[in-house]
């Protein structure tokens, strides 16, 4: 074929991927390759053809052989980095992109690409480091200023990660990443109107952004002013999107009501988490001649907690960085006969791909307090607190299983110290504390807890959350405090702490927690307990407000559940004055905790094992 020939070819497939026709594309590149093989612009156009299809393995071997042909190429460098890196293969995608540096070192768009493999793999010093150079070399990068913002964001400096991500705004305003690392940094800096807001307008250029969509429904159960019908209605849309082009499976799994059944949890929290504290218990116990489990995780930074996840699998797949269309046949290969879903709209969700049903039962179970929005999705396990029957069964597009009498099984962490007497015996005064993520806290729950240090005198009320040592992130939340009436002068800021056992030794500075509403905690709330520490919760409207009281009935303590906000000031404050109470529940909480249902391992696996089997037989009758 005639030289001439060869660029018509190469700007043909060019073109089709331009307007979005990859397979031709493909095909014209590979006509391309087999009437001149040493052509390297064929193959690195290829594998980027390759890549955008979500087929890194394949993208990798184009790459790597257009390198062979072009080895001064630092672009060709770059993208095998960036192959190997989708692969999860660091060590060679870090020797590619470092390659790619020599050739080509005041090139930003390289620094930013090493410097995001950095942070993947938890070395952020290093990362921060390359992050630099970029937004250095390249100033007015978009790219590079972005990726420094998700960086910092990932390291909890979400105040420096706000200020990048509107430098990358400002470099060039149509960058979409830039405008969806804005909005996403805003709700770590615990403005979540400002989030939705964001997410919204992005989302009416394009509805069709589904991890979009589901951040934006997370940051919807934080605010007061969501209703439940609302929600519903937030998250049918979702599925609506989701399942529009959706062709309906065909399973050929054996329709036996009571043989082994094969059962596949998904998740990207099998790490040192709080879906971890709560799931670990449940597969350590779930019989093993019953059920055999696979494991989909799609942790990007796997610990400790994720070895010993690990060793429960009977089968297990990491897929931190697999797409849709990747991680599907592979699942459909293993063909799971129940599949959970741990993440609803957490982040790093594969609703996508339950949308297209991957087993002929699916649940949504534990790591979100709504329903999914999915009609593929069947059923949802919860208890009947949480949920109770009637309007919870309206809201929700998975049949509502309440599988025990709560939903959870708390695994206490073995670094945790003992309980100390409370803090108020020795200061003279009260303190109340909240440790839940502070993007819980609204303003009318301020506003509440204003009344209550008004209610008793001289106490004082120490908040613990990411952020909150940030001194610009300080500054916003205490003039949200001041238009809500909560005296600057008797709050008390606390940050993350290094290890889990310092975290809940902070308990010792607590007499009593209060559980923000509308969106409760639950291992913030466990935690708590487990030190000692009561809590007051207020019991609403919606399973995030309820998680308090089931978890509190739990344990045999349903005094400290309050179903109004009078009723929520008056318990904190009748705790408050009295110490012989405060004494009592320091001293007994725990072991409470360890003969409630709460605690029971076995029986709570017994019990969840016991809903998956049921929802398997209602799927066998309506096969048969």
């Amino acid at each position: 074929m005639k030289p001439v020939q060869l660029r018509r070819l190469l700007q043909e497939g060019t073109d089709l991927q331009a307007t979005g026709k990859l397979r031709e594309a493909a095909e014209s590149f590979a006509r391309v390759r087999q009437q001149e093989p040493r052509d390297s612009a064929a193959w690195h156009l290829g594998g980027n053809i390759a890549l955008l299809q979500g087929n890194p393995a394949a993208a990798a071997e184009l790459y790597a052989r257009a390198l062979r042909l072009n080895p001064k190429s630092a672009v060709i460098a770059t993208c095998l980095g960036v192959a190997h890196l989708a692969l999860g293969q660091t060590g060679e995608a870090e020797k590619h992109l470092r390659t790619a540096l020599r050739l080509e070192p005041k090139n930003a768009a390289i620094w930013d690409q090493l410097a995001t493999l950095l942070s993947s793999t938890g070395r952020y010093e290093e990362a921060v480091t390359c992050h630099q150079q970029a937004v250095t070399i390249g100033p007015k990068s978009a790219q590079a200023w972005h990726g420094y913002g998700a960086t910092l964001a990932n390291i909890n400096q979400t105040a420096q990660a706000l200020a990048c991500e509107q430098h990358a705004i400002a470099a060039d305003p149509a960058y979409a990443p830039a405008r969806r690392g804005y909005a996403l940094t805003l709700q770590k800096c615990h403005r979540v109107p400002e989030a939705v807001h964001e997410f919204e307008v992005l989302l009416a250029q394009n509805p069709r952004q589904l991890e979009l969509q589901s951040h934006r429904l997370f940051a919807l159960n934080y605010l007061a002013a969501s209703t439940p019908a609302s929600l519903f209605a937030a998250h049918q849309a979702y599925g609506a999107i989701a399942e529009s082009s959706v062709t309906p499976a065909v399973f050929t799994q054996t329709p036996d009501p009571e043989r082994k059944l094969r059962v596949a949890f998904f998740s990207a929290d099998f790490r040192e988490h709080s879906v971890a504290y709560f799931m670990e218990p449940l597969l350590q116990h779930l019989d093993r001649s019953q059920f055999e489990i696979i494991i989909y995780s799609t942790c990007a930074r796997p610990d400790a907690v994720t070895t010993r996840f690990r060793a429960l699998a009977d089968l297990w797949l990491d897929c931190p960085s697999q797409v849709e269309n990747v991680i599907e046949p592979i699942i459909r290969a293993d063909q799971p006969d129940i599949a959970v879903d741990l993440a609803g709209h957490t982040g790093n969700s594969l609703l996508p791909v339950f949308a297209r049903c991957v087993a002929p039962v699916q649940i949504n179970y534990l790591g979100y307090p709504n329903t999914t929005g999915l009609r593929a999705m069947d059923f949802r396990f919860v208890d009947a607190l949480t949920d109770p029957p009637g309007d919870s069964d309206r809201y929700h597009t998975e049949t509502l299983v309440r599988f025990a009498p709560t939903a959870w099984a708390y695994s206490a962490p073995t670094s945790a110290p003992a309980a100390t007497p409370p803090p108020s015996l020795s200061r003279g005064r009260v303190t109340f504390g909240s440790f839940n993520t502070f993007s819980k806290v609204t303003d009318e729950m301020l506003g509440l807890w204003a009344r209550l240090l008004a209610m008793v005198p001289g106490s004082r009320l120490l908040l613990k959350s990411i952020g909150l040592t940030d001194p610009a992130i300080v500054t916003l939340v205490q003039a949200r405090m001041q238009r809500t009436g909560l005296a600057r002068e008797r709050v008390d800021f606390a940050g993350l702490k290094t290890t889990t056992a310092e975290h809940l030794a902070a308990y010792s500075q607590v007499d009593i927690a209060l559980d923000p509403s509308p969106y409760n905690g639950t291992t913030t709330t466990c935690e708590a307990l487990w030190m000692g520490v009561p809590v007051v919760t207020l019991q609403g409207d919606r399973h995030a407000s309820r998680v308090g009281a089931s978890l509190l009935h739990a344990i045999g303590h349903p005094e400290l559940i309050a179903e109004s906000e009078e009723s929520y000031l008056t318990l904190a404050a009748n705790l408050a004055a009295d110490p012989a109470r405060l004494t009592s529940l320091r001293e007994n909480l725990r072991a409470d905790m360890q003969r409630s249902v709460l605690m029971d391992h076995a029986g709570q696996a017994a019990r969840f094992g016991t809903a998956l089997r049921e929802c398997w037989r209602q799927w066998c009758a309506a096969k048969q």
